[in-house]
């Protein structure tokens, strides 16, 4: 890369004014890799979330064989995959597809467009034991011959003859569905989704792809049904906003104290995290696409008791913010994280600054409320780096977060957005 990313962050001040919520990552992902499926026209994607795990699919894109154009400013995408259908250039390469684990999300367009795919690397946060198992157990019901080369980390598919299957999720894993959803498609015959996602990203990739074509149905009941087609063609379409983006924005808020209003976000896409910020102390009210976000910092917050699980419960991606909320709670919260065991590695980047966590296995112990002090920490993954921004925000003195690269990855001119509502925050790149 380069250059090395920081995020400096002075703590004190309250914030107000509005912020635009990014388009989903978690949806615009998935929605790269189903352009792919599309054998001619140019598919066009707006509300694109200008980041740098969007970067990373784009350039993946690109090596496969599809032409790609990203307009930064407009925040649209266009792809053109008409091109891609060369067996020789399904490979995934490691020095882009270890970068980040929406990688993955390639392989159901090569095994359709190409009839194989070779996988080198999938990367990502560093989250503990995530298992990419059951995305290939699901290829291979649907026909695929998947061989691992553990020695060269490489996985191999060859899908010369997929058809409809039955297939399942041991958990409701979004990535999960939407990859299943894509390698179904296009396979001739009835494929059956058991124990399916419920997020509303998963709900905008069925959009997408039911206006491309695909016959969908039962999207958000947990068992989904997909009758195969024989191709799909290009649409236009606009992402929906980032919920994880939105709740990161509210907590900062919970936080500081003040009142942000939050352009695109929707109160109903933070499931549980809703009513655990609100028996916090923060109060929201939604008025069209403007969630309003307001906490009297006169009035302490209140500790929480929270168990991460898939959609509508509380996000996971959302537990490291929360944490770091919770040191300025008056009283012990207590985080039980029940889907990635890596998550806690922020616990110590917090105790650095001054708060007082306990973890305990797959819990965490915070003792409030701590008085934080600004230092220099470690970004372990995206969520932790945005979390440690977060505390920063309200920490006594500077606060460095390094390497702010992982922060780039999922949250679009974090900073500037920031610094907008009355932060003082600046992304620094170091030569």
């Amino acid at each position: 890369m380069g250059q090395e990313v920081r995020y400096r962050v002075r703590g004190g001040r309250p914030l107000s004014g509005t912020a635009f919520i990014q388009g989903a990552k978690n949806a615009v992902l998935p929605m790269i890799g189903a352009a792919l499926l599309a054998a001619k026209g140019r598919t066009v994607l707006r509300n694109v979330p200008v980041i740098e795990d969007v970067y990373r699919s784009l350039e993946l894109a690109e090596h496969i064989g599809a032409k790609v154009e990203f307009h930064e400013a407009e925040r649209t995408v266009v792809i053109d995959a008409s091109g891609l259908n060369d067996p020789e250039r399904a490979v995934l390469p490691a020095e882009i597809a270890a970068r980040f684990r929406g990688s993955v999300l390639f392989v159901p367009a090569l095994m359709h467009r190409t009839g194989r795919a070779r996988i080198e690397g999938v990367g990502g946060c560093n989250l503990g034991s995530r298992n990419l198992d059951f995305h290939y157990r699901g290829f291979a019901r649907l026909g695929a011959e998947v061989v691992e080369d553990p020695e060269r980390n490489h996985i191999n598919v060859e899908a010369s003859n997929l058809r409809g299957g039955r297939l399942y999720l041991d958990t409701p894993s979004h990535t999960g569905t939407e990859n299943l959803l894509m390698a179904a498609v296009l396979a001739p015959g009835t494929t059956v989704i058991e124990h399916a996602a419920l997020e509303p990203e998963v709900l905008d990739v069925i959009e997408f792809l039911t206006a491309m074509g695909a016959k969908i149905s039962g999207g958000g009941t947990g068992l989904i049904t997909v009758e195969g087609v024989e191709e799909l063609t290009a649409v236009e379409h606009t992402i929906m906003s980032d919920r994880i983006d939105a709740g990161v924005f509210a907590m900062t808020v919970a936080a500081t104290g003040g009142e942000v209003s939050l352009v695109g976000a929707n109160l109903d896409h933070l499931g549980v995290a809703r009513w655990k910020l609100e028996q916090m102390g923060v109060e929201f009210s939604q008025e069209g696409a403007v969630l309003h976000v307001t906490r009297d910092p006169s009035v302490p917050l209140r500790p929480i008791n929270a168990v991460t699980s898939p959609f509508p419960g509380f996000a996971t991606d959302l537990q490291s913010p929360l944490m770091a909320l919770a040191t300025l709670a008056e009283g012990e919260s207590y985080i039980h994280e029940a889907i990635y065991d890596g998550r806690f590695a922020l616990a110590d980047e917090l105790n650095k600054m001054g708060a007082k966590i306990e973890v305990e296995g797959t819990r965490a112990i915070v003792h409030g409320p701590t008085h934080l002090r600004g230092t220099e920490v470690i970004a372990h993954d995206l969520r932790t780096g945005a979390a440690l921004v977060l505390a920063g925000l309200v920490a006594e003195g500077e606060t460095i977060v390094a390497p702010g690269y992982l922060v780039d990855r999922g949250h679009a001119q974090f900073a500037t957005r920031l610094a907008a509502l009355g932060a003082d925050v600046e992304r620094v790149v170091v030569s």
